[in-house]
């Protein structure tokens, strides 16, 4: 018999910001993490984006700490990107609504002026990037020794971003008596290793086998050859499919991300397409974001900055433009659709140089994704000098990383001097003599 709110014992402040949220049932997440945080045990979670994770530690967390208590902060949530730490800001603030509990988000980006001020003011919950927490701490504006939590949320992804060595300080800067949670949506070696040392004796939650997209999502995968040709494909959805009711485009690069914006642009308007990526300043990046999630724009561009920490709720479809390096990504960026068990489709856009990421993908999410036909409607273009030799130089890379041994079309060539001392070995090992001026440079007659 699945469980509600009231099972957990939550106080009546908790379970009213629970139903003035319109939750009516925990998520599995939710049922298997709750209690144990309530009981004090240090809790590992694998969850995949969009089950409900924030929820599962910011509510025992708010029920532990009951009300406002000096000033120095007492729960460090740390977050890999300054989108995903204004999203769980967000959803400390709708659940502690009923409590007088104190909760600041600090990011880099923007100056650390406002944000020292009103730590100043005091905090019981602190939201922070790992770089920016530091920068306050050394700066004197955050004092840890009444710490009680401390959380990682998202925790393959500050690996994959290299915030290894800022965690190790926050941990030597926190106290040893305190609860650690760790939340992620894989478990990759690195999260193992970051586990042992961070966790005592455990609770291991997993909702969901590791890497596996959400059931809710239908997957498609196009071969398209070139980039001229994606950007046929992606009219064909954007214009002609009704069921594209609110869609993300992943690309790889901000370059590509801006480019695909303006083509957009063209045939619509600011009125129907925002663009995230880390080259916009921080208020255009929360504006497009809102301006998304409240309807206002049909259409959001993003590079993978924004594929974990956007909670928008109906997202019909999302279009992986171009297919993601990092392999886990592909799981963060298509749970984007299909959440809260709503049905939702990813498509994805698959080029020649592509399709070894697509195989590794299909490996780590342990099913194939399902290839359709490109609509005949949709023009071919013929790939260009430069894009072919950027695919064939692609291809070899791939094959060198399976194949150290592997020479391709463009190993790196040879200078006329080294030219001029192969020929001169060659002629040792024959017997003849290297023609005169193979040595340094021919002179001229």
């Amino acid at each position: 018999m699945s469980k509600n709110f009231e099972d957990f014992k939550f106080n009546r402040q908790i379970l009213n910001a629970i139903e003035e949220a319109g939750y009516t049932q925990p998520t599995p997440i939710q049922e298997k993490a709750i209690p144990p945080i309530l009981n004090g045990q240090d809790v590992l979670g694998i969850a995949q984006t969009g089950t409900g994770k924030t929820a599962a530690y910011v509510l025992p967390m708010i029920m532990k700490l009951k009300f406002a208590q000096g000033d120095d902060i007492r729960a460090l949530i740390l977050a890999p990107t300054r989108e995903l730490a204004l999203q769980i800001e967000e959803n400390v603030k709708i659940f502690s609504k009923y409590t007088d509990l104190r909760s600041v988000v600090v990011f880099g980006g923007i100056g650390p002026k406002a944000q020292a001020d009103q730590l100043a003011k005091g905090a019981d919950i602190l939201i922070a990037t790992p770089g920016r927490f530091m920068d306050l701490y050394l700066d004197g504006h955050i004092v840890t020794k009444k710490l009680q939590f401390l959380v990682l949320d998202e925790a393959d992804k500050m690996m994959d971003m290299g915030f290894m060595p800022q965690i190790n300080k926050v941990l030597e800067i926190v106290p040893k008596k305190r609860q650690n949670l760790l939340f992620s949506a894989t478990m990759s070696e690195k999260v193992e290793r970051l586990s042992e040392n961070f966790l005592l004796w455990p609770t291991k939650v997993e909702v969901t086998p590791q890497a596996t997209p959400a059931e809710t999502v239908e997957q498609e995968l196009y071969f398209v050859p070139n980039l001229k040709t994606k950007i046929n494909l992606l009219k064909i959805f954007v214009e002609d499919d009704p069921d594209v009711s609110k869609l993300i485009i992943f690309c790889r690069t901000r370059v590509v991300a801006e480019n695909v914006y303006r083509f957009l642009l063209r045939r619509f308007n600011e009125n129907h397409v925002k663009v995230l990526h880390a080259n916009k300043g921080q208020n255009t990046r929360i504006n497009s974001i809102n301006s998304f999630k409240n309807d206002e724009v049909r259409i959001l561009v993003a590079t993978d900055v924004a594929a974990r920490g956007i909670d928008v709720s109906s997202v019909s479809h999302v279009i992986n433009f171009e297919v993601p390096v990092v392999y886990e990504d592909y799981v963060h960026r298509i749970g984007r659709t299909g959440r809260a068990f709503s049905q939702g489709k990813a498509i994805t856009f698959c080029n020649p140089a592509e399709e070894y990421s697509i195989r590794k993908i299909e490996k780590l999410i342990r099913q194939q994704i399902p290839v359709k036909d490109i609509p005949s409607k949709v023009f071919i273009e013929d790939t260009a000098y430069e894009e072919r030799q950027a695919i064939a130089r692609e291809i070899d890379n791939q094959k060198r990383k399976e194949d150290p041994e592997f020479k391709g079309a463009f190993h790196d060539k040879k200078t006329p001097n080294q030219k001029a001392k192969f020929k001169a070995q060659r002629a040792k090992t024959t017997g003849k003599i290297p023609p005169k001026g193979s040595f340094g440079k021919n002179k001229r007659k």
